[in-house]
C-alpha cells in the first residue's frame, strides 16, 4: 500500500487541506525505539511531534507521518499478552461479539496488528478460526503458542492473499492500531475485501473524548496518526461505503471507542446515537475545546516539573514504575532525564530491561529494584492503570510515595 509518509498537507479522513495547528510538543524519537548503551554513543532521530485539527470533518491528527517500517520494525519490542487490562478487555471483546452473534463457530476472524495473538486466542477458545497479521518479530511468538499469524503489513494486497487463502471474514479487528496505518480510505478499503457480506469490522482506539477530559497528552505518538471521535469516524465510513452499527467507550487503554462497522447502509444503535449527543453537548468536536486542552498540557507540563524539581532539590530521590511507550512522550515533552528520574522498573519479562528510554534515556531495570532499595519517591508513568498498579506495589512491599503525573500532578501516600 502506498503512503503519504512526512508532512500530512490533506486530513487523514475527508482529504479537506483545512487543518489548523492545535499542540507542538517539539522533535521525539519513536517511542519504541529503545537504545543500548553503544547507542547512547550515537546520533538519535527525532521527528516532529504536533497536533492538527480539521476544519471540516474534526479529526485530529498528527501533521507529520514516519515510515512505518521505521515505527514498526521486526525489532518492535510491545507485547499486548504482558499487560493484564488488555488481555482482559480481549475476553469481554470475544464474548460480547459472541453474544451478539457476530460469529459463530468455525467462522473466521483475522485480527490486523495482531501482535503475540493475544486477542485472537480469547476468539480461538470460543471455537473461532483465527488468523492474525503482524509486520513484527511478535508473529513468531503468536505462531509458536498455534495463532496463525503471517508477518506482513495489512494492505489490499494482502488482504487478497488472505481471502484466497481462508475465505472471508466474518469478523476481522483492529484494537490500537486502526489509528496507526496511514492512507485510511485504504485501509478500510483492503478490510472491506477481505470482510464477508454480513462480516462486521471491529476498531479500538484512543478516544478524544477521554484524551481531552482526562489530558492524556502522552498518548501522543508517532504510531497514533489519529485521535478519534465519533463524528469524523462516521464521515469515514460513509466515504467508504460502510455503516457504523455500533459504538460505545471503554476503559482500555486508558480510555478507547470500540465501533462495530458493516458494508452498505445500516442503521446505527442507540448507544451510538447517544455517544453522539454526548459528543455534541461537550463541544468536543469544537476548536475551542481542543484549544483549551493544549493550553492545560502546557500548564500540566509546567506544574509535574515544578513538583519534581522541589522533590529532588530537597534530596529524596524518584523513580519511575513501568516503561510504557506512552511515557515517552511525558518524559521528552517535559525533558526528564535520569537526573531527575532515577531509573524505570519493568515488569520480569520486558524486553526493555537493560535498555535505555529513547530520548530521555533513562534506564529501564527490573522492577524488583525497586523494591530493593525502597526509593522515596515512584512515578507512576503507567498511570492510566495507576490505581491496580499502587494496590499491586503496596501488597509486593512498597513503602514509598507514588506520584501521578496526570491529569493533575500529585502526591499519593
Amino acid at each position: 500500500m502506498a503512503t503519504i509518509i512526512g508532512p500530512v498537507q490533506k486530513c487523514q479522513v475527508c482529504g479537506s487541506t483545512r487543518l489548523s495547528p492545535v499542540l507542538d510538543l517539539g522533535h521525539h524519537p519513536i517511542v519504541q525505539n529503545y537504545l543500548d548503551a553503544k547507542a547512547l554513543q550515537a546520533p538519535e532521530t527525532t521527528y516532529p511531534l504536533r497536533l492538527t485539527r480539521c476544519d471540516d470533518c474534526a479529526l485530529v491528527q498528527l501533521d507529520y507521518v514516519v515510515d512505518p517500517a521505521a515505527v514498526f520494525p521486526p525489532s518492535y519490542p510491545y507485547r499486548t499478552g504482558l499487560t493484564n487490562m488488555l488481555l482482559r478487555n480481549f475476553e469481554a471483546l470475544a464474548e460480547e461479539m459472541l453474544a451478539n452473534n457476530f460469529f459463530s463457530k468455525g467462522n473466521l476472524v483475522v485480527d490486523i496488528g495482531s501482535n503475540d495473538g493475544s486477542l485472537l486466542q480469547s476468539f480461538k477458545k470460543r471455537g473461532a478460526h483465527v488468523v492474525g497479521v503482524e509486520p513484527t518479530d511478535a508473529a513468531k511468538v503468536a505462531n509458536k503458542v498455534g495463532i496463525k499469524t503471517y508477518q506482513e503489513f495489512f494492505d489490499i494486497a494482502s488482504a487478497a492473499r488472505l481471502a484466497k487463502r481462508h475465505g472471508k471474514a466474518r469478523v476481522v479487528t483492529a484494537t490500537n492500531v486502526f489509528a496507526h496505518i496511514p492512507d485510511t480510505p485504504k485501509l478500510l478499503r483492503a478490510v472491506k475485501s477481505l470482510l464477508a457480506s454480513d462480516g462486521v469490522f471491529v476498531s479500538e482506539s484512543q478516544y478524544l473524548g477521554d484524551i481531552v477530559e482526562k489530558l492524556e497528552f502522552d498518548t501522543i505518538y508517532h504510531e497514533h496518526l489519529r485521535f478519534y471521535s465519533l463524528r469524523p469516524l462516521l464521515r469515514l465510513a460513509k466515504d467508504a461505503g460502510m455503516s457504523i452499527v455500533d459504538a460505545h467507550r471503554i476503559s482500555a487503554a486508558g480510555g478507547s471507542i470500540r465501533v462495530y462497522m458493516k458494508k452498505g447502509a445500516h442503521e446505527a444503535s442507540a448507544r451510538t446515537r447517544k455517544l453522539m449527543q454526548q459528543e455534541e453537548a461537550s463541544h468536543l468536536n469544537e476548536k475551542e475545546t481542543i484549544e483549551t486542552f493544549a493550553h492545560d498540557v502546557v500548564r500540566t507540563k509546567n506544574d509535574l516539573l515544578t513538583l519534581l524539581l522541589s522533590i529532588r532539590k530537597k534530596g529524596a530521590n524518584i523513580v519511575a514504575i513501568s516503561s510504557p511507550a506512552r511515557s515517552n512522550t511525558l518524559l521528552n515533552f517535559c525533558h526528564l532525564t535520569p537526573d531527575i528520574i532515577e531509573y524505570a522498573g519493568e515488569k520480569k519479562g520486558s524486553p526493555k530491561i537493560g535498555l535505555f528510554a529513547p530520548g530521555s534515556h533513562i534506564p529501564v531495570v527490573d522492577e524488583l529494584r525497586i523494591f530493593k532499595e525502597q526509593s522515596t519517591y515512584a512515578l507512576v508513568l503507567s498511570w492510566h492503570i495507576g490505581e491496580e498498579l499502587m494496590k499491586i506495589y503496596r501488597k509486593l512491599g512498597y513503602k514509598g510515595a507514588f506520584i501521578m503525573p496526570l491529569p493533575t500532578p500529585r502526591i499519593l501516600k
